[in-house]
């Protein structure tokens, strides 16, 4: 096996796992509070990070007091926002739809980079974002047999662009930080700030499920810890752009998933809807691959 196949193997499976979270959480949301359930995925995650670090000879660099604030305000919203806000959904969403609407972050941060940085967009990124706001509609306000709700899918919504705001953030660094670090630097500060809201939450007063529990491990550690791992791996066997295009893969999955583990019904707005998501992604990563060709021709 060449080394990018291997390449594309290793990011078909990190975008898997990132599909499976919304499997995980959907079990998460019915037997934990989305606060307790969030600090106890940092609290699991973190360590194992922490040794990954260690093994791989990984510091940490010093951090001003602006690189300080800023990391803070990204655990916040991409770490502990996303985690909630998805949980939260889906307590009220089906998952098929979550992982329609959750398929749509590449064209959001695109376009949260264009609102708050001013960024002049391209026509391929204007019609990226009508085709994923078409996806987005085209199951948002069709609640059927999967259990759609419209309260519910706007939390999965907003849960994407806290994890575009993220991505938007990580502009605003001054400091280069290492993936492994910054991840585990993430886990770190994501368990604190859960860790709060999570003491009013008492999670063990109200009875915590198997399944719930064991969504929150996994969650933990395959999604967390492996999908790293292995998007980084595959990351650095191909392209900027070939590893784009593999985002593509996550709301698939995530649909397949709630199918084929949960029984949830995929019905034509599903269908519809990720076929918009995909042709929206897709389109976005080979105007990028063209703008990255007609640079290197110059």
């Amino acid at each position: 096996m060449s080394r990018q196949v291997q390449g594309y193997v290793y990011l078909a499976l990190a975008m898997l796992t990132v599909g499976s979270t919304v499997i995980a959480s959907k079990l998460i949301a019915s037997g934990l509070p989305p606060f307790s359930a969030t600090a106890l995925r940092f609290a699991i995650a973190f360590p194992v990070l922490l040794l990954l670090m260690r093994a791989t000879g990984a510091r940490l660099p010093r951090f001003s007091r602006h690189d300080r604030l800023i990391l803070i305000i990204q655990a916040g919203a991409g770490s502990v926002g996303y985690t909630t806000l998805l949980i939260s959904g889906l307590s009220l969403t089906s998952a098929a739809d979550a992982g329609v609407i959750i398929g749509t972050l590449p064209v959001v941060s695109a376009a949260i980079s264009i609102l708050l940085l001013r960024e002049r967009p391209q026509r391929a990124l204007l019609l990226a974002v009508a085709l994923a706001t078409s996806g987005v509609l085209s199951i948002a306000f069709t609640p059927d047999a999967a259990g759609g709700s419209l309260a519910g899918n706007a939390l999965i919504f907003c849960a994407v662009v806290c994890e575009g705001l993220f991505i938007l953030l990580n502009k605003r660094l001054n400091t280069e930080i290492a993936p492994l670090a910054q991840s585990t630097l993430m886990a770190g500060i994501g368990f604190i700030v859960a860790a709060i809201p999570a003491f009013f939450e008492a999670p063990f007063a109200q009875g915590i499920s198997a399944s719930a529990a064991g969504a929150v491990v996994y969650y933990a550690l395959v999604p967390t810890v492996g999908g790293f791992l292995l998007w980084y791996a595959g990351a650095e066997r191909v392209s900027g752009t070939e590893a784009a295009l593999f985002t593509a893969v996550a709301p698939v999955s995530a649909v397949m998933l709630a199918f084929i583990i949960l029984g949830e019904p995929v019905g034509l707005s599903q269908i519809a809807g990720i076929a918009c998501v995909l042709a929206a992604v897709l389109g976005l990563a080979f105007a990028g691959s063209r703008t990255v060709k007609l640079a290197g021709g110059r």
